[in-house]
């Protein structure tokens, strides 16, 4: 059996990360949003955990808005959670942002979804404020999640 790896997103993942995202969340994406993120949208970043075999198992993207990398979206297949594949793929977008020098990365998280606020604050995220009733199929408040990059003055971290 081949062991996982992270890529980035492909055109043909968009039906499997469409899945993901309708068993994850109550407002997912649809599909043609996130087929114009990874087809159309310049500013947008995509991975994916691979099985080795083409299955997405996890998947993760954000944008970047001049220095700072805003995640759009982290969700791992819920037949493939508790085997770490959601701290793996954090890393790499962490990673990927560093690479294209962003100098912080946000993101906003229901308050109820404490496990994956752990999974931020384990990798670094702080809370920094919150973001009255965002959530349109309930009210829920979001959580607004920061982590800051600091470089030398030649670039590395």
């Amino acid at each position: 059996m081949a062991e996982p790896f992270i890529r980035a997103i492909r055109e043909e993942d968009v039906p499997q990360i469409h899945e993901i995202e309708t068993l994850c969340f109550a407002m997912p994406w649809s599909e043609e949003s996130i087929l114009h993120d990874v087809k159309e949208n310049v500013v947008a970043r995509w991975l994916v955990l691979d099985d080795g075999a083409g299955r997405v198992l996890a998947y993760a993207g954000m944008w970047f808005v001049l220095d700072e990398a805003h995640i759009c979206n982290v969700a791992v297949h819920p037949d493939a959670r508790r085997m770490g594949y959601g701290r793996r793929i954090l890393e790499a977008l962490i990673a990927l942002a560093k690479e294209n020098s962003m100098s912080m990365m946000t993101l906003e998280v229901r308050r109820s979804n404490t496990p994956a606020q752990n999974l931020y604050h384990a990798c670094g995220f702080l809370d920094v404020g919150y973001r009255k009733r965002y959530y349109e199929d309930n009210k829920e408040d979001a959580l607004i999640m920061f982590l800051e990059f600091s470089y030398d003055e030649e670039g590395a971290e």
